[in-house]
């Protein structure tokens, strides 16, 4: 396992503030009082800064292969399977506790990456996926557009992608995280047969979402 980049601040800023805290606590000259507040505030750090390498995690998976296959583009848990516009949608939550990197459900080129500003509302709120902050990225298979949509939440103020228009992209292959927590929409061709229901736990690069 390795850890995103993009968790460093989150892990070595609150290390080192702990660092300095637990050394000033040792100073004669600061008071028995103010040393063990110090000594606490620098344990919570230290318990901030674990958490977030937890969170920022990038575990070593093997891509489900097979053939006309659509695997899940985020780990969490399936809140909702709908119809819209003559597409077929899978909206997944991702929990503090998730893998929260996506990956490309298919093979494919992008041809869009488009960041649109908004609300963060949360994310079992019917209008989130609507209303919130997100990043969606187009993907052109051959058999159709597949789009990835990563929404901003209450906690997750950030979508981050690692994609751009004209990239090739295999089936699996790392596409962008949302940092804290969230949902994940993937819009799909109307023929899809969905393998999956409400309630399922799915995991980016593993767990097979549909079939072409």
């Amino acid at each position: 396992m390795t850890v995103l980049k993009e968790g460093f601040p989150f892990i070595f800023i609150p290390l080192a503030g702990a660092g300095i805290l637990i050394f000033s606590s040792r100073l004669e000259s600061l008071p028995k009082t103010l040393s063990i507040i110090f000594i606490c505030i620098g344990a919570v750090f230290v318990v901030f800064s674990l958490f977030c390498v937890f969170f920022f995690r990038d575990p070593k998976i093997t891509i489900t292969q097979g053939d006309n296959i659509i695997l899940s583009p985020c780990n969490g848990t399936v809140m909702e399977i709908t119809e819209e516009n003559n597409e077929k949608v899978v909206r997944t939550f991702l929990s503090v506790f998730s893998v929260h990197l996506q990956r490309s459900p298919v093979a494919g080129t992008v041809t869009s990456v488009v960041h649109q500003s908004g609300k963060f509302l949360m994310a079992w709120d019917p209008k989130a996926h609507v209303e919130n902050e997100q990043n969606i990225i187009t993907i052109e298979a051959a058999d159709g557009i597949y789009t990835v949509r990563q929404v901003a939440g209450f906690l997750a103020r950030r979508c981050v992608s690692w994609v751009k228009q004209g990239d090739v992209l295999e089936t699996g292959d790392k596409i962008g995280m949302i940092k804290f927590s969230s949902q994940v929409d993937l819009h799909l061709p109307a023929h899809t047969v969905i393998n999956v229901k409400k309630g399922d736990k799915v995991e980016a690069g593993i767990t097979i979402l549909g079939k072409k």
